[in-house]
């Protein structure tokens, strides 16, 4: 499809005013804040006590009150594409280190200080201890 549409676009290049190259192809979007990605990867191996997380599509926010971070990820060590159905997402109280996680979402579950279900705020706190463990 790829390729139909970029032999498409070289076909009417003559009649097509001059286009950025970026727009000819299709990429995924680009990491915002790599160090905001590595935070939420660590929250996902924590919660997970995965020592490793293969990840699928990475996307952060920095610019975002609060700024957060969301990822497919796999605990599957010879994960493919269509493995990586699992989501998390991560919100942080600063977009630049050192990060203090204010809340995580597993697939459809939220964990954070504020949440009506006393297991899901403990599990928020320990990976917030874990989290800020690592920061010392």
């Amino acid at each position: 499809m790829k390729h139909a549409l970029l032999a498409a676009l070289t076909l009417a290049a003559p009649i097509l005013p001059a286009m950025p190259a970026a727009l000819l192809t299709a990429s995924p979007a680009a990491a915002q804040s790599p160090q905001l990605e590595q935070a939420c990867i660590a929250v996902a191996r924590n919660f997970l006590l995965a020592p490793v997380i293969k990840t699928g599509i990475v996307q952060s926010f920095p610019e975002l009150d609060p700024p957060g971070a969301r990822l497919t990820y796999s605990t599957r060590e010879d994960a493919k594409p269509t493995d990586f159905s699992n989501e998390i997402e991560c919100q942080f109280d600063k977009a630049q280190p050192p990060f203090s996680l204010l809340r995580f979402c597993i697939s459809r579950t939220c964990y954070g200080p504020n949440e009506q279900e006393p297991e899901n705020r403990r599990r928020y706190q320990e990976v917030k201890a874990l989290m800020d463990r690592a920061k010392k």
